[in-house]
Parts: C-alpha cells; sequence; structure tokens
C-alpha cells in the first residue's frame, strides 16, 4: 500500500504541480449541514462528497446504517467527481480524517492505488496558510476510473463472530462497554472485541501519531490478523487509515454494530 497521509506543506507544493483530485468529505453523525460547510469554505478546486448518499448504500437493519455501495453506483459516482485511472486523490474533512477516512478507504478497496487523506484536514490547511475558496465549484469533466472492488479485505458478520486474530471495535470506550448507545439498538460489542477507540489515533492537533506511536498502540493489543468494526464502517476506515500508517494490514466488517446488534440471534457483551 502506497502513503496514506499528505501533510499541507506537501499538498500545497504537489497542487502547483500536478493534476490532483481533492475530495471534501465533511459529515459528521448529527450534522447533516457537510453541503454548507463546503459552500463557507473549501480547498479550491475540490469536489463536494456526500457521505450518505455517495459513500454508503441505503441504510438497513440487515445490512447497517452505511453499507457498502454497490460498486457499479461507486464508479459512477466516482466517475461524476472527476476521477480518472491512475489519477492522484486527496481526501479531506474537518473532523481529523473521521469522514475522509471513508471515502480513502473505499477508493483503496475499488483499486485507486494513489489516494490519501489530508493529515490534520482543513484546520490544519488553513493553519498552514492554505487558500479557501467559497461557494461552488464547476462541475468537473467526467472521469473514467474503473472500479475493480476487492483491493482492501472485507469480512461479515460470520467472520466476526469466529475471527481467529484481533478484532477490534473502534468506537468509543463507553458504547464498547455498553455504558450508552445513542443510535443503534442494543449497547455492547461483539463478544471477544478489543476497546480501541478511533479518537486515540490522533494527537491533541487532529493530526494522526507518527508510525512507530500507532505500531506501539496496536501492538499492545495482540497478535494475529486484524479486522476492525465501529457503529455503522465509517469511522472504521479511519482505524484501518491509521494501521496503514503503522504498516499493518486490517479487514473492515463494513455493517459494524449497527448491523451485529439488529440481529436477535448475534451474541452482545457488555463491560471492559
Amino acid at each position: 500500500m502506497g502513503a496514506v497521509l499528505i501533510s499541507p506543506e506537501e499538498l500545497r507544493e504537489e497542487l502547483a504541480d500536478n493534476n490532483i483530485h481533492l475530495l471534501d468529505v465533511r459529515w459528521a453523525l448529527g450534522d447533516p449541514n457537510g453541503p454548507q460547510h463546503y459552500l463557507d469554505g473549501h480547498i479550491p478546486g475540490a469536489v463536494f462528497v456526500d457521505l450518505e448518499t455517495e459513500l454508503a448504500a441505503a441504510p438497513s437493519p440487515a445490512r447497517g446504517r452505511h453499507p457498502l455501495p454497490d460498486p457499479g453506483t461507486f464508479e459512477k459516482c466516482a466517475r461524476s467527481w472527476g476521477l480518472g485511472d491512475g489519477e492522484p486523490v486527496v481526501v479531506y474533512d474537518a473532523t481529523g480524517g473521521m469522514a475522509a477516512a471513508r471515502a480513502w478507504w473505499l477508493l483503496r478497496w475499488a483499486g485507486v492505488a494513489d489516494v490519501r487523506i489530508l493529515d490534520g484536514g482543513l484546520p490544519a490547511w488553513t493553519a498552514a496558510d492554505g487558500e479557501l475558496a467559497t461557494g461552488a465549484e464547476p462541475d468537473p469533466a467526467t472521469g473514467d476510473l474503473v472500479v475493480r472492488p476487492g483491493a482492501l479485505p472485507v469480512i461479515d458478520a460470520d467472520a466476526a463472530a469466529g475471527w481467529s486474530g484481533v478484532l477490534l471495535d473502534a468506537r468509543a470506550g463507553e458504547r464498547y462497554r455498553g455504558e450508552v448507545e445513542p443510535v443503534d439498538p442494543q449497547a455492547g460489542h461483539i463478544p471477544g472485541a478489543v476497546s480501541a477507540p478511533t479518537a486515540d489515533n490522533l494527537d491533541d492537533t487532529g493530526r494522526f501519531h507518527p508510525a512507530d506511536t500507532l505500531r506501539a498502540r496496536f501492538a499492545a493489543f495482540g497478535d494475529g490478523p486484524v479486522a476492525v468494526y465501529c457503529g455503522s464502517g465509517v469511522t472504521a476506515a479511519h482505524q484501518i487509515a491509521a494501521l496503514a500508517v503503522a504498516g499493518i494490514p486490517a479487514a473492515l466488517y463494513p455493517g459494524s454494530w449497527s448491523q451485529w446488534s439488529n440481529d436477535p440471534k448475534r451474541p452482545v457483551a457488555t463491560g471492559a
């Protein structure tokens, strides 16, 4: 896997020389105003990407809140953003990559080799005196990207239930322990999973910790193949990005807790 992250300084330098596709993926649970945030200020030339409708299929109890999109539908979306085969992509948000990582993961899964997350997102860009544009951008020319799904590993609920390695739960610790559950029908976690909150991948400025720090963090969770889930498969992609920075491959359980907790046949664990 190639580089996962790009700094604001590197991005500014590369934008001067290369035709990089910029995707603005501002989304947060409970905040439907991503399009307005984009209009209020974005990196010049960036295309807004809607996580709910372009980076996920329609939600259902059987599949979870953010199922993986159909490959053909995702290909049409990616082409509408102007993406072409072999062209570099940079994704960003304003929340430490928590939403942008979903686009990073999907594009890597779809076979796009050169896609990176802007480390620190829009706050880091503006802190580095990066320029902002307001309002809408012209529609990009339609790209010719061919989606080839399967370049990153995926597991289903049965595989998660019988996972023989390390199954990481990327949600906040209180959700893992079952103390609170703001969204899904049951509180708790998949039996055998280890609590590994995604927020701990970042430093106080919202940037990813260095590779050595992340490697030590994940080594403490145990040995064996790694799989990750979260509430609905969004922040788990951020965990997989952090694992990739550390040089550790990992599989995604896309249905995550939103699928698992809707199945009465699935056992639920609580506590630390």
